[in-house]
This record gives C-alpha cells, sequence and structure tokens, in this order.
C-alpha cells in the first residue's frame, strides 16, 4: 500500500482564507493527510496539495454563496467543498449529503472534532432525499458527475430561485453548453461560469452556476416532491 505523504505547511493564504478558525482547518487537513487517505477518501497522492487543490479551492467558493443561507453539498465525500465552506462562513447552515457509510462516518466525526454546529452530515443519494429534505438556496458539488447529471441530482433539491454552485475544470464551458437541454427541461434560467479566489489560489477556481426559476426540477419533480412529501408525512403520523 502506498505510504501518504507529509502534510505541507499551510500557505499565508490559508490564514488569509480561514482566519479565526484557521487552527480548524489545519486539524482539518491533518485528518484528510492521515485518516482520510488510510479510509481510501482521499488519494496519497493528493496530500502534498491538499492546501492549493482541495481547501483554499474549495474555500474561495464562498465568494459566490450569499449571506444567511443554507446549502446541501451534494456528494460531499471526504467533505469538499461544504467543510472548507463551513470554516470560512458560519452565517450558513450546512448539509453534506454522502451515501457511503465510511464517508458519513468521518465526516461526522470531522464535524464534531471542529465543533462545526452549523453543519449536519446526511447519508443518503439526492434523489432519494427529495421531499424529505427540506429545500435548499444553494446546492454546492465538486468532483461529483459531469453537469447535466449532477443538476438531475441537485437541481430538484433547491428553493425556488435557489442556486446550484459546481466546481469544474478547465472544461467548465464545454460541459456546460453541452447540458444546455438538460439544463433548460429542470427549470434552469440562468447560467454563467465565474472564476474565484484571486489573490488567493492560481490556478483560480472555476464555478459554474445555474439558477432555477419557480420549479426547481421541472414538473417531473415537483409531482416526485410532492408525493415524497407526502409520504414522509405518513410516516411521521404512525
Amino acid at each position: 500500500m502506498t505510504e501518504a505523504a507529509e502534510l505541507p505547511q499551510a500557505p499565508a493564504e490559508a490564514q488569509a482564507v480561514f482566519g479565526e478558525l484557521f487552527p480548524e482547518a489545519v486539524r482539518y487537513a491533518e485528518l484528510l493527510a492521515d485518516a482520510g487517505v488510510k479510509r481510501g477518501l482521499i488519494g496519497p497522492r493528493e496530500v502534498p496539495r491538499l492546501w492549493e487543490r482541495h481547501l483554499l479551492n474549495c474555500a474561495v467558493l464562498s465568494e459566490v454563496v450569499p449571506k444567511g443561507v443554507t446549502v446541501c453539498d451534494v456528494g460531499s465525500g471526504a467533505g469538499l467543498p461544504g467543510i472548507p465552506l463551513a470554516l470560512v462562513r458560519p452565517d450558513l447552515k450546512i448539509t453534506l449529503l454522502e451515501p457511503l457509510l465510511r464517508r458519513t462516518n468521518f465526516l461526522q466525526e470531522v464535524v464534531e472534532l471542529l465543533g462545526l454546529d452549523h453543519v449536519t452530515v446526511v447519508r443518503g443519494r439526492a434523489e432519494e432525499v427529495l421531499g424529505t429534505l427540506q429545500p435548499v438556496h444553494v446546492v454546492t458539488a465538486r468532483a461529483v458527475a459531469p453537469l447535466d447529471r449532477l443538476a438531475g441530482w441537485g437541481v430538484p433539491l433547491l428553493k425556488p430561485y435557489g442556486e446550484m454552485l459546481a466546481l469544474k475544470g478547465d472544461t467548465a464551458e464545454e460541459e456546460l453548453n453541452g447540458a444546455r437541454a438538460a439544463l433548460s427541461k429542470l427549470g434552469v434560467l440562468e447560467t454563467e461560469v465565474i472564476q474565484v479566489g484571486e489573490g488567493l489560489v492560481d490556478p483560480l477556481s472555476t464555478v459554474v452556476r445555474v439558477v432555477v426559476g419557480e420549479s426547481p426540477g421541472g414538473v417531473r419533480f415537483a409531482a416526485k416532491r410532492a408525493k415524497a412529501a407526502r409520504t414522509e408525512r405518513t410516516r411521521r403520523r404512525r
């Protein structure tokens, strides 16, 4: 088995980004480099670039997240981007949504260890929690799936006029163009590609932003959401 490389010292930019919670960010990086590698949540080759490629890359997403909103991080995995976002934005109420038990166990441990009272861990797939998870203002995601498929999971979880923020790479524009038909069917009204992290990360973090109208997910998902909500109400009355 490949040994994990040593975690490098945090760059100066990390202190600027995480502020008072910089010690917690360091602890999270240490957990990723140790337990995260041992449990197969990140690859050992990622350890030397944890700060630049992962923590900072995710934390600067906060630049485009509105103040005081609810957020669902879909396919949260090892907590990226949800936990870095939580560390820099205590004003947010964040749900880390992840289907795999070993990952949700890790996420719960991190949340408790870092004292992130504004973060909740939920085990499940986006399509399974539709109608039981309260709709949110913002859905976030990173390295989960191609944009058309990701939107099919994330957009229906939004409140009317909410937005999905997906961290993507160099092919963001191409991916967005290829997903436009699928996005339209899901009730998406606006799309754009944004770059964030000026002066903090190099290269800049690329975000695909999609904004929905009054029916997130379109007609089909509105009916599915209503049915799931009725089922959940019936279950609670029993």
